[in-house]
């Protein structure tokens, strides 16, 4: 599953046949901005179908937008902005499923919001060891007051 590379050329082929008049997309290891723009500018792909590079992951839409307009990487989010999505993912999967599979089912994403902030790891366990929701949002504004924002370089 998910082995070798995504080959875009059978893609592009279609897209440029001269007979095609319908914008046609691009799907496959687009994990960057970098690729992204790949599809554009060297097969001439309208667009490309993002999916695991955004899984846990909601500001990579912005992050290829961003590159696409100026060119160069945006910053990371932010600790407020990772906090906030999880949330709110949490405020969601409650009011849809409840609140025990609502907690149960979001703790396999905390992992992904907060990659990379370092010694993140005990408030990650608390997170996904928690069965109350509402001691997940005590965890939640405890990361805002207790985890300094990581300088990304």
């Amino acid at each position: 599953m998910y082995k070798g590379d995504a080959d875009w050329k059978p893609i592009a082929d279609v897209k440029n046949n001269p007979r095609m008049h319908i914008p046609v997309f691009g799907n496959g290891d687009v994990d960057s901005p970098e690729r992204a723009m790949e599809m554009r500018d060297r097969y001439g792909l309208d667009g490309a179908m993002i999916g695991r590079a955004s899984i846990g992951n909601p500001w990579f839409f912005n992050k290829v937008k961003h590159y696409f307009e100026k060119g160069i990487h945006c910053d990371p989010p932010s600790l407020k902005d990772r906090v906030e999505v999880a949330r709110r993912h949490l405020e969601m999967s409650i009011a849809w499923k409840g609140e025990v599979l609502g907690v149960l089912e979001t703790r396999r994403h905390y992992t992904n919001y907060f990659k990379g902030i370092p010694n993140f790891k005990p408030y990650r366990t608390a997170m996904v060891t928690a069965i109350d929701p509402n001691e997940v949002f005590d965890i939640f504004n405890r990361v805002l007051d207790e985890v300094i924002e990581p300088v990304w370089v």
